[in-house]
């Protein structure tokens, strides 16, 4: 029960020195600086927050790699047609990114770029960001992009080629909020529309027929 109420282990490097400094400031009775550590730490706590998701048993589902707010739902108009899913991710949104589907990572990049506000449609092309590019048992191809903004400037991501990842598990976060882009194959059923919220791990996307 405990462990569902630990913050991604990513941030006890700031959470762990910001507590001490709490701490030591209580035990020398310095009140002026207490507040103001207490308030980064308990900020700590929240931007690092791990909480515990149930993804849903439906065969073929693809739920959100991320929270926030859908801000493209779009049919892409390329040589290899699909849809992109856009999602915004705002500062008080979970910042943890979870695998949308089982499947095994088949490439990750990792591409250095500006940082345009997540929200605006350069950001998806210009923007520093991490590519995953996952299939499916059934040879399903997906990509989801951890994209930087103005305010995120560090993206993390856990996994790498050849490991395989379960619906829902976390995989990455992108610190302080930003965007995440998930393309999905011509044939994907969605169910999302734009400005709707959602939940990593729990959100149905659409279905993979």
């Amino acid at each position: 029960m405990f462990r569902a109420f630990l913050p991604l282990r990513e941030g006890w490097i700031f959470i762990g020195p910001l507590g001490g400094g709490v701490l030591f400031t209580v035990l020398k009775g310095w009140w002026f600086l207490f507040i103001p550590l207490a308030v980064l730490t308990m900020m700590a706590f929240i931007f690092f927050r791990n909480p515990p998701r149930h993804p849903p048993e439906v065969e073929s589902a693809v739920i959100s790699p991320a929270d926030g707010r859908i801000i493209t739902v779009e049919r892409l108009r390329t040589d290899e047609a699909g849809w992109k899913v856009s999602i915004f991710m705002s500062v008080w949104d979970v910042h943890v990114n979870r695998s949308p589907v089982d499947a095994t990572v088949k490439e990750r990049q990792h591409r250095k770029g500006r940082f345009f506000p997540a929200y605006r449609p350069e950001a998806s092309e210009r923007n520093e960001q991490n590519k995953l590019v996952l299939e499916t048992s059934q040879g399903k191809s997906l990509t989801v992009v951890q994209v930087a903004g103005i305010l995120a400037r560090r993206i993390l991501c856990r996994v790498g080629p050849g490991d395989s990842l379960r619906r829902g598990q976390v995989f990455g976060a992108i610190i302080l909020g930003s965007r995440v882009d998930l393309y999905l194959p011509e044939e994907a059923e969605l169910s999302i529309k734009i400005g709707d919220r959602v939940k990593a791990g729990e959100s149905l996307i659409g279905f993979l027929r």
